[in-house]
């Protein structure tokens, strides 16, 4: 095996080459991927190229600037003090390239042109989609690109323009809008038989519906536990459209937010809207995207739609 030399590269003139001079911008971000992940293999997919791809462009790096950038071992890739330098600085690059792009896309002067929105799969079946359609018939021009998942998008990293969420505690680095308030209420099958207006402790003789882990709702869940509903719980589900589904299956009573069971002929809503499990419904975005023409088109549109429809969304009471 050939013996790397440790003598940095000449440039024509016979003086030391700068770093800038032998590598690409794609260079830093095949370090930055190694050194994240620990391993060729996680930076592969990251990258999205293949393991040797990663392989043979780390080597041609090391080679160009004459020193090694990781200590291999079986426990992975471990960066040199060089290869540390230079993730570090490919870090600030990837920043000041989101920054830069967050700024530009914010020069716009016409709504037109893609906005990538995330919200859950509950929002966009009970409320969002005829008003997304009503928006794209208003708004021809503007294309919205919508991920629908049940966590929250790194707006910061670019993974979505904006966010429709219900939280309680939005983020700080964010910036939005409130919207409205959301109403919770208990709702089961008409063939349990049993009447609206029941207290909590009658209806917890019957059997329920628990959230699954990834639903993350604490406030929910430490309401099941002041309740002792859980031991009632023969299914969890992590979805509220899962929940939904369960309840017209007929396998036990469960919470749900008023939008989505309220329109459901077979669902009957057996409490009041419980004041406790009330949450905000935001319109997030990031700061650099508040100038965007088409971002504020959307968020103006969707919080006049909305907030029309407060009452309901807050919940009725039974009686």
């Amino acid at each position: 095996m050939q013996k790397r030399t440790t003598e940095k590269p000449k440039s024509s003139s016979g003086s030391t080459a700068s770093f800038r001079g032998h590598l690409a911008w794609n260079d830093f971000e095949v370090v930055l991927a190694i050194a994240s992940s620990g391993s060729l293999s996680g930076a592969s997919r990251t990258l999205g190229v293949s393991h040797a791809t990663v392989f043979r462009r780390l080597g041609d790096i090391e080679q160009r600037l004459g020193v090694a950038l990781f200590e291999r071992s079986r426990s992975g890739y471990r960066p040199t003090l060089a290869g540390e330098e230079l993730a570090d600085t490919a870090k600030i690059m990837d920043e000041a390239a989101l920054a830069a792009e967050r700024k530009v896309a914010g020069r716009d002067l016409a709504p037109s042109g893609e906005i990538w929105a995330t919200t859950t799969d509950s929002l966009m079946m009970g409320l969002l989609a005829p008003l997304f359609t009503e928006f794209q018939h208003t708004y021809p021009g503007i294309v919205v690109d919508v991920a629908i998942s049940n966590q929250l998008f790194n707006l910061t990293r670019r993974e979505a323009d904006v966010a429709v969420r219900p939280s309680n505690r939005p983020p700080e680095h964010l910036i939005g809008r409130p919207l409205t308030k959301i109403g919770q209420a208990v709702y089961g099958h008409r063939s349990f038989g049993l009447s609206p207006g029941s207290s909590i402790d009658a209806l917890a003789r019957h059997p329920w519906i628990g959230t699954g882990p990834r639903l993350q709702d604490s406030e929910l869940d430490h309401w099941m536990d002041h309740h002792q509903l859980k031991s009632a719980c023969g299914f969890r589900v992590d979805t509220l459209v899962g929940i939904l589904s369960a309840i017209r299956a007929g396998m036990g009573l469960a919470v749900l937010p008023c939008y989505l069971a309220d329109n459901d002929p077979e669902i009957v809503q057996l409490t009041d809207p419980i004041p406790e499990l009330e949450y905000g419904l935001w319109f997030l975005m990031h700061p650099d995207l508040r100038g965007v023409v088409r971002i504020h088109a959307l968020m103006d549109f969707l919080t006049e739609a909305i907030r029309a429809q407060e009452h309901r969304l807050a919940g009725r009471p039974v009686c």
